[in-house]
């Protein structure tokens, strides 16, 4: 999906791939928060509400409403509401589970067969850290997820993943769990100091607000770390 055109935020570059009077569909670049947090780093929300300002001679505060949210690291498709009325609508949405979400992750390990995925995650208030548990746990939610192999080599698995639900963390320490971290994982997967987590949003639908009528967002991940090994495949699957 070819960007409308390109913004610079600080040291980011943020592809637009969607906007009108209610969406604003972008490409989230990775180690970019997507809202302020104690770090003090410029995050998304803030670059997007200035491009916006700027782009239609907006006086005084922007309105942009943030629907869902992507970790930090990760990079990939993510949409904006301009509207109040359209920020319900989608969060009613995403809370439903009803929008098509789907990421790309490259896993330690050979994955030979599809697998669905269901445990009990509960949250460290304090670390920040998820971590499975048991179902009786206090503050324990289910965690539900489908990842299945699209190529494998060098000991490695592109995956594609489908959630079913949308818990902090889910899909890094599900795939942990489960024994296949992601690459490049430093909190979850044991990843190196300087690698980049290979896990990217690259495909979401949403029902356009008003219109009633589908808009789907696609994201091609970075030619850089463990994609470059399927770079073919990518080409050829997005």
């Amino acid at each position: 999906m070819n960007a409308i055109e390109t913004v610079r935020a600080g040291k980011f570059e943020i592809p637009i791939l969607y906007l009108d009077n209610h969406l604003l569909g972008v490409v989230k670049p990775c180690n970019m928060p997507v809202q302020a947090d104690s770090s003090g780093d410029l995050d998304l929300l803030t670059a997007l509400k200035d491009y916006i300002r700027k782009k239609f001679d907006k006086p005084g505060a922007v309105y942009l409403g943030l629907v869902h949210r992507l970790d930090r690291p990760v990079g990939g498709a993510m949409i904006f509401a301009r509207t109040s009325k359209a920020a319900e609508r989608l969060s009613r949405e995403f809370s439903a589970h009803s929008m098509e979400k789907r990421y790309l992750a490259v896993v330690k390990g050979v994955l030979s067969a599809p697998m669905t995925l269901t445990d009990y995650l509960v949250k460290d208030a304090k670390t920040g850290m998820v971590r499975v548990c048991g179902a009786d746990t206090l503050g324990a939610k289910e965690a539900r997820l489908r990842t299945t192999p699209v190529a494998s080599q060098n000991g490695t698995t592109l995956v594609e993943v489908a959630l079913m639900t949308g818990r902090a963390h889910q899909i890094r320490v599900q795939h942990m769990n489960a024994g296949f971290p992601l690459w490049g994982d430093n909190r979850y997967g044991g990843g190196r100091p300087g690698e980049q987590i290979a896990l990217w949003a690259y495909r979401l639908t949403v029902t356009h607000p008003t219109l009633k009528t589908p808009v789907t967002l696609i994201a091609p991940p970075p030619d850089s770390g463990a994609w470059t090994a399927y770079r073919g495949v990518l080409e050829d699957m997005i």
